[in-house]
């Protein structure tokens, strides 16, 4: 069975508690990292700046106090393995149905870009 890190679980301590459930179950099935959860203002910017985010701070749901989106890629991360980021998202999903989690959408299913974005809806 595979567990968090430190560095996941500091970003994953700034997320809404059903994200939390979630992503607690899946990493048992599949090994993933979790990146980012909440931004602040710079972070955000930046992020919109770099290409990353198409929203400004305060608009994105990562600036939401607990987290509404999490960032998270496959662990090891591989950012040009896409088939790897379709089965972590296979597994999420089928979390969020065991545990009745219809909130949580994934990225790409919402925009078709954005794999390692998770957010609520």
């Amino acid at each position: 069975m595979y567990s968090f890190g430190a560095r996941s679980e500091r970003q994953l301590s700034t997320c809404d508690m059903r994200i939390v459930r979630v992503l607690r179950e899946a990493i048992k099935e599949y090994d993933f990292s979790v990146l980012k959860g909440e931004r602040n203002k710079e972070e955000q910017n930046k992020a919109y700046f770099n290409g990353a985010s198409k929203l400004m701070y305060p608009e994105s749901k990562h600036n939401k106090s607990p987290s509404q989106a999490v960032d998270i890629v496959p662990y090891p991360v591989d950012w040009d393995n896409l088939q790897r980021f379709h089965e972590l998202a296979d597994v999420i999903k089928k979390v969020c149905i065991r545990l009745d989690e219809e909130d949580l959408h994934w990225g790409y299913d919402l925009w078709k870009w954005d794999m390692p974005h998770w957010e609520l809806r």
